[in-house]
């Protein structure tokens, strides 16, 4: 399938070639910068005029709730499925990918169920599990409508929170056209009640659903799952088995803490108030309750994540996948979306992870796909300090001896330069001289007395290819403050 080649592509992953394409592909990137700075502008607006002054307070607290559940984990893992199991429902835990595929398979092969219907979730995507469904000859439905789209044109997710962030309602219209069978049209009314009807005769014969989960929690024993399409809802309520794939680290300890995290990850995600559909599951059925299903599962999924736990990395752990650094993300943004990322998490939140759990020397491109500006981590609701992990990355690429020769030699000349005024003041004389004999100018524009580069040779083509960027003023810094020292 194309989702396993875009998720999982051969190893080491070369981000840049992909990166290339997006940044040649202007209507890509147009769109996703569309789509992210809405969002991102949507989340700032919605945090100040909700939490005002007490938003950094909020993160904070937000963030010490998750670390300190980290710290005791298997504490407060022990207490969810204590509770769970005391509801009715069965837990399951899985230390890989095919061990969680596995579990599934068998409880779908011991129920005898042959359609599934499956809501959103990551760690599915992650474990690959749709792809292992549909080879043991499971029919399986993707029901979030942008994964729906994915699915039936043979894509693969471009961001934590809009999957589809990358393509455009003509697109779908095809898509519908060529699957459903139904007439071309790009009208989003139109093709959102296509694709429910179609889904309302998934969700009536399956006899499996399956889903992630955003929380566990541990007092009561409830996994949250939170939705804006209602697909959840159906695909809990209407089969008669349930399987929900969470990963370890979602667990908080008491219902009390929900309340917090509801407010930031619908105002990080979505710059709602809150997701329309925030949906508890405590376990099966009641005999004396209408609907639900007979048989919920829990499989409790590690797949790496135990090897986050160690202290200087924990922290990382917090994330709820609300994908707001991703959309305060610039480089993200200029590659496209997260294809260009080569796996499951993209964005500032893999380019740290991503490298834990596949290897950094399997990625080695990622902790560099980050200006470092920090927008991440102001934008993160349970304050992760993004950058921080991002320039361990790097320390350990040049401390093992993975970074190109060059880059490294290059980076020595640049200390020794720097470790002298007189070196220091040379190679600035130099390097102004030599990008205003190389810059142009720009017809209209006036710059002062300045040009601008648009073009350099070697090593430095690419860093302009993309972009223009003024020469260096006549005068040097040094010499300006000079000229004003002496000054009242």
């Amino acid at each position: 399938m194309t989702d396993e080649h875009l998720l999982s592509p051969a190893l080491p992953y070369d981000m840049s070639k992909r990166a290339k394409a997006a940044l040649d592909n202007e209507q890509l990137r147009r769109a996703v910068r569309s789509a992210t700075e809405s969002r991102d502008a949507g989340r700032i607006d919605g945090c100040r005029d909700a939490f005002g002054d007490n938003y950094d307070d909020l993160r904070r607290h937000a963030g010490d709730i998750k670390q300190h559940a980290l710290d005791h984990l298997d504490l407060y893992l022990d207490r969810f499925i204590e509770n769970a199991e005391r509801r009715g429902t069965v837990i399951h835990f899985a230390t890989d990918a095919e061990e969680a595929c596995r579990i599934g398979l068998e409880i779908a092969k011991n129920r005898g169920s042959t359609r599934c219907v499956k809501s959103k979730s990551m760690v599915t995507e992650e474990i690959h599990l749709l792809p292992a469904l549909e080879a043991a000859g499971i029919h399986t439905v993707e029901t979030d409508l942008g994964e729906f789209i994915l699915q039936i044109d043979d894509d693969a997710p471009s961001h934590l929170v809009q999957p589809m962030i990358h393509k455009d309602r003509a697109s779908v219209g095809r898509a519908f056209r060529r699957v459903l069978g139904t007439e071309y049209t790009d009208d989003p009314k139109a093709l959102t009640v296509l694709a429910r009807k179609h889904l309302r005769e998934e969700y009536r014969r399956a006899d499996l659903g399956v889903t992630g989960g955003n929380f566990l929690i541990a007092e009561t024993g409830t996994v949250v799952i939170c939705t804006n399409e209602g697909n959840a809802d159906f695909v809990v309520s209407a089969p008669p088995v349930h399987i929900a794939f969470v990963g370890i680290e979602k667990v908080i300890p008491r219902m009390e803490d929900l309340s917090l995290y509801l407010k930031l990850l619908a105002r990080s995600a979505t710059s709602q108030e809150i997701t329309i559909y925030t949906t508890l599951v405590h376990g099966p059925r009641l005999p004396d309750e209408p609907n639900g299903p007979t048989e919920v599962h829990v499989v409790l999924v590690d797949n790496g994540r135990t090897r986050l736990l160690e202290k200087s990395k924990r922290e990382l752990l917090r994330c709820i996948r609300c994908a707001a650094c991703l959309n305060a993300c610039p480089v993200f943004r200029s590659v496209g979306g997260g294809h260009a990322y080569g796996a499951v998490y993209s964005g500032p939140i893999g380019a740290v992870i991503t490298p834990l759990l596949k290897g950094l020397e399997n990625y080695p491109d990622l902790p560099y796909a980050s200006s470092l500006c920090g927008a991440c981590s102001a934008a993160c609701p349970v304050n992760i300090d993004i950058p921080k992990h991002l320039v361990a990355h790097r320390a350990t690429m040049v401390e093992t001896g993975r970074r190109p020769y060059r880059e490294r030699w290059a980076m020595r000349l640049w200390a020794w330069t720097l470790k002298s005024a007189a070196r220091t003041k040379w190679a600035g004389w130099m390097g102004r001289g030599f990008t205003r004999v190389i810059g142009e100018s720009q017809p209209g524009v006036d710059y002062d007395d300045r040009s601008w580069i648009r073009h350099l040779p070697g090593p430095f083509a690419t860093m302009f290819k993309h972009r223009d960027l003024p020469t260096p003023t006549s005068r040097s810094f040094r010499a300006w403050w000079d000229s004003r020292k002496d000054s009242p």
